[in-house]
């Protein structure tokens, strides 16, 4: 015989309650990024739309454990949210940090890839008038 959620919640303390509807809670709140597009019902061809990129970046993305703040913010911005970077203390109350992450307003900003590589480029093109 099946027991449903709130049968079993029935039969614990308020207290045990609490906790346990506090754990899913915790649980809820911790997801990864095919987490998250599954959330907001997008498939990776959809968001990869959205991104400007082909579907397997997508899945590459979602599949790295270190991104660049610029890929991450593009990717929760394209299913719909908003990224914020809080920094958690054990002495004080947490603070939000600001200017990481967020559009600083593209206008006359290059994509950072895309400086890297005309720095590299400009760099190899001063190697060879030297020589």
């Amino acid at each position: 015989m099946t027991v449903s959620l709130e049968e079993m919640l029935a039969e614990e303390s308020e207290e045990g309650r609490a906790r346990i509807l506090k754990l899913a809670e915790e649980m809820r709140a911790e997801i990864n990024l095919r987490e998250l597009r599954r959330l907001r019902k997008l498939t990776q061809t959809r968001l990869s739309k959205k991104l400007k990129i082909g579907q397997e970046g997508v899945s590459r993305i979602e599949k790295r454990t270190d991104l660049y703040l610029s890929t991450l913010r593009s990717y929760v911005e394209a299913v719909g949210g908003k990224l914020s970077l809080i920094v958690e203390f054990p002495d004080r109350s947490a603070v939000t940090l600001t200017g990481f992450g967020e559009d600083q307003g593209k206008a006359g900003k290059e994509n950072p890839a895309k400086k890297r590589a005309n720095t590299r480029t400009k760099s190899k093109l001063g190697t060879r008038r030297a020589a």
